[in-house]
């Protein structure tokens, strides 16, 4: 008689435990349906309103994460367990791990900030400006508050992190102008006097100002020549370099001086007299279309837009 009592008492007890477990338990199971049903709405919803902006892909993507998160700490915090110490310990260690996920992750975040910070204050470069940092030559795009995007001259977008930007030289073109430069290597039958005049007039008919030349090498075969000329017009950067050497080019030739490597004249037999020069002919209308404005579209219109936030800050 006495087991039946116990194995009946035993029972009652299961079963006490049992309704009393699933009691303790309800928040956790009510927490448990709130933040999945919170998640399924909010991934719909968001779903449905971005569809057509990939770019709100990013946001979608951060508030989805955030999201989960709470849901996340407040399953933990919904869990049946009556030792609050225990309680608070799960906490801190969720909280630590995080914490150190941050720490480890955050030097190069936070370097980027500050280097975006840095470059918004001392306002070295903006949208539009020319800039030539390591291989990458081009114009701004975009100046965020962790990265810089540039187009290059081949109309690629090049993303650079700020902290790349404010750590190595970078070479930025000013927006009153810059000078132009090319060289070529002449023989030393040709007086260098010449050579400048010929070089000055290549700098008026390709549009630059205040052209000059200097010698810049006196080789074993040949002397080295450097001429500049100041391009106001900035924007036409691309184009202007390539006019500067077809102006050398037409100057040069029309003087009748030979534009020649000596190792292509000492491979090479000639008649006597015979110059290695194209026929001259007379100038062609160009058709091409300006790089310029094929290539830095994106960048024009950045460029553009900070044009209109200097006017209004001027009018206000």
């Amino acid at each position: 008689m006495a087991e039946t009592t116990n194995t009946v008492t035993g029972e009652m007890f299961t079963i006490e435990s049992a309704l009393h477990l699933l009691r303790d338990s309800v928040p956790l199971l009510v927490t448990i349906a709130v933040v999945v049903a919170v998640l399924a709405l909010l991934n719909r919803f968001l779903g449905r309103r971005w569809q057509s902006q990939p770019n709100a892909q990013f946001r979608f993507q951060m508030i989805m994460l955030l999201m989960s998160l709470a849901g996340f700490l407040a399953i933990v915090v919904a869990l049946p367990i009556e030792d609050s110490g225990l309680h608070a310990g799960i906490l801190t260690v969720i909280g630590g791990l995080l914490s150190a996920a941050i720490a480890l992750s955050s030097t190069t975040f936070i370097g980027n900030i500050m280097a975006g910070i840095m470059l918004k204050v001392i306002k070295s470069c903006r949208p539009g400006d020319f800039i030539e940092l390591g291989d990458v030559t081009g114009r701004i795009t975009e100046m965020d508050l962790l990265h810089t995007e540039v187009q290059t001259e081949f109309r690629d977008l090049v993303t650079i992190p700020n902290l790349t930007m404010v750590t190595n030289p970078m070479k930025v073109v000013r927006a009153s102008g810059t000078i132009i430069s090319a060289e070529v290597s002449l023989g030393y039958d040709v007086a260098c006097s010449r050579v400048f005049e010929l070089l000055c007039a290549a700098t008026q008919e390709a549009g630059l100002k205040d052209g000059f030349a200097h010698v810049r090498e006196l080789g074993d075969f040949s002397v080295n020549y450097r001429v500049a000329g100041l391009l106001e017009d900035v924007k036409s950067l691309i184009s202007a370099r390539s006019a500067l050497r077809v102006a050398m080019l037409r100057q040069l030739h029309h003087a009748g001086i030979e534009i020649v490597s000596p190792t292509f004249m000492n491979t090479r037999a000639i008649a006597e007299g015979q110059v290695i020069m194209p026929k001259t002919t007379p100038k062609a209308r160009s058709e091409q279309a300006q790089a310029e404005e094929v290539v830095f579209d994106k960048a024009d219109v950045a460029a553009r837009v900070e044009e209109f936030k200097k006017e209004l800050e001027a009018v206000d």
